[in-house]
Formats: structure tokens, sequence, C-alpha cells
């Protein structure tokens, strides 16, 4: 039963915080499985080198969303150049 309009919900209502739907949690041990029969690590390192633009995806997937950073600086900082550099992708090189 739902709970009443402006009343909170009871505290038994639903899944704990931080619990894993169980569809996602058998999806990721799926990935996971088929990622050992491929070649694990190994098939990792090849997909770098032959599917580069894909492999980028999935680092970008894993990566945290958000970074929590404290950057107090005591003292001077004194910044006297900032640069800004366009990498080139197919030769690793400054263009």
């Amino acid at each position: 039963m739902a709970a009443p309009k402006g009343q909170p919900k009871p505290e038994s209502s639903g899944r704990k915080k931080g619990v894993v739907n169980k569809t996602t949690a058998d999806i990721k041990e799926m990935i996971n499985n088929a990622l050992h029969l491929a070649g694990g690590e190994d098939y990792l390192v090849r997909q770098a080198g032959e599917n580069p633009v894909a492999f980028m995806g999935l680092i970008g997937k894993i990566l945290p969303k958000q970074v929590d950073l404290d950057a107090n600086v005591n003292g001077n900082l004194n910044i006297s150049k900032i640069v800004r550099s366009i990498i080139d992708p197919i030769n690793n090189t400054d263009s």
C-alpha cells in the first residue's frame, strides 16, 4: 500500500540503498563470463589496438562519474604559463 500523500514512505519499502537491481547484476555477470571466455585481459589488450574507439568508450563507462577533490593550496601558487596542445591521434604528435 502506498504512503498517504505528504507522508514519508516507511523504511521497509523498496530496496536498500546501494543494492543492485537483480537484472543488472545478472547482466554484469554474463558480461564478465563472456569476457573470461573471450580471453580476459589479453582480449581487451587486443581490442585496444584493433578497436581503440570502442575500447576508450569502455574505459569511459568504468571511470567514476564524479570525483570529490579537496584542493586547498597553502602558500603561493605562481602560474606563469598555460599551454593548450592538440594531439594528432593518427601520428600521436602535436599538431
